[in-house]
């Protein structure tokens, strides 16, 4: 009787009582060839399949390009990617304002302005748009670097070494903040987040109130910094503040780096990871330039 299951249903899985036999042995022999025969074909299918997994196992894991699904190496390289482009641009802006200090005995701010106008509204766009546009982001980096290598060379002028100095330092910033939230030992929280967009409103009020006061010259004109440069209890409040400031964008890095777990964990797109970068990108901006007024405050004084 046939099997349901087509396994079965192979000869050597009959009932042997009910095959007739005859003189000289015959048909026993070639039932008994037909079963050799089965087993020989169910060892090839097994060889077959076992091969075919050893296969498997053998090839290297699917990578983001294959699944078009976010992983942490494949940000890794976007983020590295994006850092070259600010690195190119930025040299371009240091030569650029250099070139004219040369000429004119005056560094030019035009390479600073356009760079943080042009960075500023393609972070604005990136940051509200519901799709991310990779071409948009490469501009950003370029509009950051010429910012950041002209603002630094106005710096490296007033204060010699001081741009080796602010590197190092957001290197440190960043390096450190890296390993705690790789080690586990610091993550982002409800709680941590709402004191953090407190701190921050805050911090964006004073910013924007000391531009003012700057520009409309209610404060000392050998004030460099603005209210920065008020002194409280003997020492400038740049100072105090900076500390404080620090802090904050090494947590926004650790919220950086949380974005980027959870974008991983949820199988997100492959092109999210440019938005993982351009979150990095923004934090570590932000942290240079502050660690930058603090290390030329505290050289002024």
């Amino acid at each position: 009787m046939p099997s349901a299951n087509p396994a079965f249903n192979n000869p050597a899985f009959q009932d042997q009582s009910a095959v007739r036999t005859y003189p000289g042995g015959a048909q026993a022999a070639n039932i008994g060839g037909q079963a050799q025969s089965a087993a020989a074909a169910q060892q090839a299918q097994a060889a077959s399949v076992n091969a075919h997994l050893e296969g498997q196992f053998a090839a290297p894991s699917a990578g983001a390009v294959e699944t078009d699904r976010m992983t942490v190496e494949d940000t890794v390289w976007k983020t590295v990617g994006l850092f070259g482009i600010l690195v190119v641009t930025a040299v371009v802006g240091w030569f650029w304002s250099y070139s004219t200090a040369v000429a004119t005995g005056q560094a030019t701010i035009l390479p600073w302005i356009i760079g943080l106008a042009g960075g500023f509204i393609l972070a604005m766009v990136i940051s509200f748009s519901k799709q991310v546009h990779p071409a948009l982001i490469f501009a950003y980096a370029a509009f950051e670097g010429l910012f950041i290598g002209s603002i630094s060379l106005f710096f490296e002028l007033v204060w010699p070494g001081i741009v080796l100095q602010a590197t190092l330092a957001t290197l440190a910033v960043v390096g450190v903040t890296l390993a705690l939230f790789a080690s586990g030992k610091i993550r982002a929280s409800k709680r941590a987040t709402k004191i953090w967009m407190i701190a921050m409103i805050g911090y964006l009020v004073f910013a924007l109130l000391n531009v003012v006061l700057m520009w409309t010259n209610v404060l000392p004109r050998d004030a460099m910094f603005g209210m920065y440069s008020v002194r409280v209890a003997g020492i400038p409040l740049g100072l105090i503040i900076g500390v404080f400031v620090v802090i904050m964008a090494a947590y926004s890095l650790v919220q950086d780096f949380d974005f980027i777990q959870q974008g991983v964990r949820n199988r997100a797109p492959r092109k999210y990871g440019w938005l993982g970068g351009f979150g990095i990108m923004v934090t570590v901006v932000w942290l240079y330039i502050e660690i930058l007024r603090i290390i030329a405050i505290a050289r002024s004084n």
